[in-house]
């Protein structure tokens, strides 16, 4: 039975190596020019061990994209907006827990293409969270679609120049000035006053 475990984790490292290895590859190049080769490259193993666990790219993209689906999916769905729509920070903080929990994953996943499959389809499930948050908080005159467009396609945007400019700044405060615009707009950016006028 131990020595069933001991496969069972071996094979789980395996296809996970190879999952991110794919990530990887899907952030430098188009699906299309992604070869079974490269991905064994790039996950240190033979081609022959790619195709014991999977017939091609193809299948890989689809586990990949039902795993960074699903683990979105279980992150945002307790993410209370209706009690939180005057205090946006703490969804800001339900997106850093979600990130923090497997960061070098959404690092490579904000690496990809905006316009990439995976990215539209995080981008969709948090948009339908929040459209439907908007919606329990029964704002007056609100677009939903237009102003969960709007603030999901911030979100998104504000996370993927966070990986893709070396992550700086601290995610938390990254995510607390998001946060904060979200709240107060530019306002919130109101210019210094010169302290030598009138001198």
């Amino acid at each position: 039975m131990e020595k069933s475990g001991k496969i069972d984790r071996r094979v789980v490292r395996t296809k996970r190596a190879i999952r991110n290895a794919f990530i990887s590859l899907l952030s430098e190049k188009d699906l299309n020019e992604i070869s079974v080769k490269d991905i064994a490259d790039a996950a240190d193993v033979d081609r022959k061990t790619v195709y014991n666990y999977y017939s091609g790219v193809y299948e890989i993209r689809n586990e990949v994209e039902n795993e960074i689906i699903g683990l979105f999916e279980q992150g945002v769905k307790d993410m209370d907006l209706r009690n939180n729509i005057d205090n946006p920070l703490h969804v800001f903080e339900v997106l850093t827990d979600v990130i923090n929990s497997n960061i070098d994953l959404y690092g490579q996943l904000f690496k990809i293409d905006a316009n990439s499959y995976i990215i539209r389809k995080v981008n969709g499930v948090l948009r339908d969270k929040v459209r439907d948050g908007l919606k329990d908080a029964a704002l007056e005159n609100c677009d939903f679609d237009m102003c969960a467009d709007f603030v999901t396609s911030g979100m998104v945007s504000v996370y993927q120049r966070w990986f893709n400019s070396g992550r700086v700044k601290p995610l938390e405060e990254l995510s607390k000035e998001a946060g904060t615009l979200v709240i107060n707009g530019l306002r919130c950016f109101r210019a210094i006053p010169d302290k030598t006028e009138g001198l």
